[in-house]
């Protein structure tokens, strides 16, 4: 009970401050996560983006992350689908269709063959 009294009159950002410098000197890098855990177990409550904040005043940058290759695969798909144009055909049935026109031995065939089987469909 003492220390949240305690932990109440103190200024958050000197202890986000100081606790930063400390881990740095131990050659830790100083993450809002590690940092907010340490003050939480002194009796000092601080969220993780004004943690955050002071550590992008105190000139850490926060990590770059690198996209994962699911990532980099699903966006390489989803702009090849989405430049197509035509709703609801995307640039891969663009080029199984050139296939199929290709195997059939042009447009003209690959249109009759499409509108005997939409006949068979229905």
């Amino acid at each position: 009970m003492a220390d949240k009294k305690a932990a109440a009159g103190t200024n958050k950002s000197e202890e986000i401050r100081k606790l930063a410098r400390s881990m740095k000197e131990k050659g830790e890098k100083p993450r809002p996560v590690v940092i907010v855990s340490t003050l939480k177990k002194h009796g000092i409550d601080v969220a993780p983006a004004q943690v955050s904040i002071v550590l992008k005043k105190m000139g850490f940058r926060p990590r770059k992350r690198r996209k994962t290759a699911a990532a980099v695969k699903a966006g390489g798909t989803a702009a090849r689908k989405a430049s197509a144009g035509h709703a609801g055909v995307s640039i891969d049935d663009l080029i199984a269709a050139k296939k199929i026109v290709g195997q059939l031995g042009g447009t003209d065939r690959a249109l009759a063959a499409i509108a005997a089987l939409k006949r068979f469909e229905s």
